[in-house]
């Protein structure tokens, strides 16, 4: 942007969400990006008449690019996916489909007059209102014959089982990423939370670490696996049943 040229200004730090980036060069600035400048009065001012230096507009939720790209998100969960070899086609559903737009208009940014870019404090709402919304409904509907069934001997054993498919993976991940790729214990939480698609994980992550840096690896390593959840689960389903 040569504002040092133009305008004798320095940028001294770039704010994303929870995140401080530092103000290099080769920085691509992004929508709701918050930039520290340091100048003169006089160059401040003109800086902020290029840049634009209204705080409360990044706070304006537009509810209209959300639920677009909802929209959007579940019509492409509902296209059939042919696999050679499988009897019947596959759908990436309504988990599947509106992360894959999502991924996809983040990137892209904005589309005419819609800006993909939702506020950082709707992005929380809407973050802890799924979790607990996901929590609910996994209660009322296991609530009902969960104390019948968990203890008797069959849901103990299932219980057992749960607890060795859940812990021994991750114990081992977890060893393996401090070990051998020297990960700390914030990438860690967040990519273990993320290997599950557990976003109750993610959150106990955030209370404990006080940071964002769990949320970028579950972002990292989320998309994928539940991509092969969605798919391997029809796919398994139509070989052992098909």
């Amino acid at each position: 942007m040569n504002l040092g040229a133009l305008y004798g200004a320095a940028v001294a730090r770039v704010t994303r969400g929870d995140l401080e980036i530092s103000a290099a060069p080769e920085l691509r600035l992004r929508f709701g990006d918050m930039l520290q400048v340091v100048a003169d009065e006089a160059s401040i001012t003109k800086v902020a008449a290029v840049l634009g230096n209204r705080f409360g507009a990044l706070y304006e939720t537009n509810f209209l690019p959300i639920f677009a790209g909802i929209l959007l998100g579940v019509l492409v969960g509902a296209l059939p996916i042919a696999i050679p070899g499988m009897p019947v086609p596959v759908r990436m559903g309504i988990a599947g489909g509106p992360l894959i737009i999502a991924i996809i208009l983040s990137r892209i940014g904005r589309i005419g007059p819609l800006v993909w870019y939702m506020p950082l404090n709707a992005n929380l709402a809407f973050r802890e209102l799924g979790i607990t919304l996901f929590l609910a409904c996994v209660g009322l509907k296991a609530g009902d014959k969960f104390f019948s069934t968990a203890f008797t001997s069959e849901g103990l054993t299932w219980i057992a089982c749960g607890l060795g498919i859940t812990v021994l993976p991750l114990l081992i991940i977890g060893v393996i990423a401090r070990v051998f790729f020297k990960l700390n214990f914030t990438a860690i939480s967040g990519l273990l939370a993320g290997s599950m698609t557990d976003p109750p994980a993610l959150a106990f992550a955030h209370a404990i670490c006080k940071s964002d840096a769990p949320s970028v690896a579950y972002a990292t390593v989320y998309p994928l696996t539940m991509l092969l959840r969605v798919l391997t689960v029809q796919i398994l389903a139509i070989i052992l049943w098909g």
